[in-house]
């Protein structure tokens, strides 16, 4: 296990050099993280404010590190593409962000963002937050931690410069930027709040670094993605829509069924039930290539059974087979890759 995850960061590298723009998309468990490997998205990140928000929390460094790296070991042993976490201000001084560095790298996490804001920190994207910055020498003591914390050189330190956010304008951010990428940062994230993407592409053009720029476009969701190319981003993070998305069709379905328990809602639920089978599929494919022999892969079905029930069957039929190989080729598994699991399945069972 631990030679696949360490793989992980290599694999985020060789992305970044083949690709011109990575897609990454946000999860705050397991199971928004499959969501977004299944979706094709080059990899995940795991962002503070999702996970602060699930626990019914503010984005205000309230959760210990060792909360978000458990969420983050999670989702690195249940998805096979790269993970980014979200690392906040590094969970302290130096010591911490080397201490931080170390753990999450160990967990078989891709690379950390870690941003200049004083602890503890506002969501930047709060009305009337209070965005205050350290100082350019203090981060730089972080980023050159977190460097010399690391094992393997594929694993990335993302600088995340909150100076557009605070208001010191794009001058400032330059500024750091340049510090942080002379310090042994991988690459710089620069965040705004504006509603159009023209103060980052101001940024951009300005940019005479040679590591990546990486944006979040949570306030300025309308921008496209030849748009990024055009300016000279490498990675784009969708942190936070999956969360939103989530809390919207939830909250919606609750006030419904309150409401008025009809026929109709019992159709679109049996609908989900489907969804749901197909993505329980999903991960027992999953577990049948981690858990090769016979014992470990019964004992782990044992496990499913008992979280979930008689959606989980022992026996696989021949039947039962043909419905999985039909899901595997809808979920654009390699040839090769569903003629394995079917000899796997045959064999086993």
């Amino acid at each position: 296990d631990n030679g696949y995850k360490m793989n992980n960061a290599d694999r985020l590298r060789e992305l970044l050099e083949k690709k011109p723009l990575l897609r990454i998309g946000g999860a705050f468990d397991s199971m928004s993280a499959k969501l977004v490997e299944i979706n094709k998205f080059d990899a995940i990140w795991a962002g503070s404010f999702a996970i602060s928000a699930i626990r019914a929390l503010p984005d205000a460094s309230i959760l210990t590190m060792t909360e978000f790296l458990n969420v983050s070991a999670s989702i690195v042993e249940s998805c096979k593409i790269p993970l980014i976490a979200d690392c906040d201000t590094g969970y302290g001084g130096p010591s911490n962000v080397s201490y931080t560095v170390q753990k999450f790298e160990a967990a078989g996490v891709a690379a950390i963002s870690i941003e200049d804001k004083k602890f503890p920190k506002q969501n930047s994207l709060l009305k009337n937050g209070n965005q205050e910055l350290i100082s350019e020498k203090d981060f730089v003591a972080k980023i050159l931690a977190a460097k010399d914390a690391r094992i393997n050189k594929n694993f990335m330190i993302i600088a995340r410069t909150e100076a557009l956010i605070a208001g010191q304008g794009i001058k400032e951010a330059l500024n750091r930027a340049y510090a942080y990428e002379k310090a042994g940062a991988d690459s710089i994230l620069i965040h705004s709040k504006s509603k159009s993407p023209e103060e980052i592409f101001e940024f951009s053009k300005q940019w005479e670094g040679t590591v990546p720029l990486t944006v979040v476009p949570t306030s300025y969701p309308d921008v496209s993605i030849k748009e990024l190319e055009k300016n000279n981003i490498k990675m784009v993070i969708y942190a936070n829509q999956s969360l939103r998305a989530s809390y919207f069709a939830i909250n919606k379905l609750l006030e419904e069924k309150r409401k008025t328990h009809q026929k109709k809602e019992e159709n679109e639920l049996l609908g989900f039930e489907s969804t749901l089978h197909d993505l329980i599929d999903t991960f027992l494919v999953d577990v049948a290539w981690e858990f090769k022999d016979l014992k470990s892969y019964r004992q782990r079905l044992g496990w499913w059974k008992d979280q979930l029930g008689d959606i989980v069957l022992e026996e696989i039929t021949p039947t039962m087979i043909e419905s999985k190989i039909t899901l595997l080729k809808k979920l654009g598994k390699k040839p090769g890759t569903i003629n394995r699991y079917l000899s796997y399945l045959q064999g086993a069972f």
